[in-house]
């Protein structure tokens, strides 16, 4: 199962493949080199299908629960001053996601979108200190009726170039359910209450919309 968002560069990866196969069997004498060339293109468009990859996860529903929205590995576990919306302290989860990583967004937590805003940037590498800031990045607010509002931060890395939302303000958005997607290597920052108990570890693996974050 592929993500929407892939199916454009999917269709034309392929077309580049058969074409190249086609070159490559016709122009190309020498077989070693033919064969060579025939499977490094093969290899190249598996690694790009398999980053649009989009496999079914099971979310279990709960308001006291943040879950994580993207698969990666926790690099940031942190107390800081959010400077954009809440503009006070909060708990930063930051997740760093791989090339080799599905890179869906999922909603972290069920409720209403009071803010979305995206903003142009740099390029920095994902998990440079000041790529929250100063990268492209889109940054979303959900008010949830227990936990209260949790921000989370889309940020585009030295590869990703395009970040997809799909949030807008006033929506109803489920817990779990398919946020946006960023392009090729990236980064997710998570903005959550000082109260609530952090339930990963650095360097733990997180699958987006079933590993547990953060608890009430």
């Amino acid at each position: 199962m592929f993500h929407k968002e892939g199916f454009k560069i999917i269709f034309f990866a392929a077309a580049i493949l058969v074409l190249s196969i086609f070159i490559i069997d016709n122009y190309v004498l020498n077989y070693w080199l033919q064969k060579g060339l025939m499977i490094l293109f093969v290899i190249l468009f598996i690694l790009i299908i398999q980053f649009f990859r989009n496999p079914r996860r099971k979310t279990t529903i709960n308001d006291n629960h943040i879950i994580a929205p993207a698969d990666g590995k926790v690099v940031v576990i942190e107390e800081v001053i959010e400077k954009e919306y809440f503009k006070n302290k909060k708990r930063q989860i930051s997740i760093f996601m791989s090339p080799l990583n599905v890179h869906v967004t999922r909603y972290p937590v069920g409720g209403k979108v009071n803010y979305c805003k995206y903003h142009p940037g740099k390029y920095l590498v994902a998990w440079h200190p000041k790529s929250s800031e100063e990268n492209e990045r889109t940054t979303i607010v959900i008010e949830n009726p227990k936990i209260g509002e949790i921000l989370y931060r889309q940020i585009a890395g030295a590869v990703a170039r395009r970040i997809v939302n799909y949030a807008q303000v006033g929506q109803n958005v489920i817990q779990g359910a398919d946020a946006g997607f960023i392009k090729f290597g990236s980064r997710i920052d998570i903005f959550v209450p000082l109260d609530m108990k952090i339930e990963v570890e650095l360097h733990q693996k997180t699958k987006g919309g079933e590993t547990i974050i953060a608890s009430s």
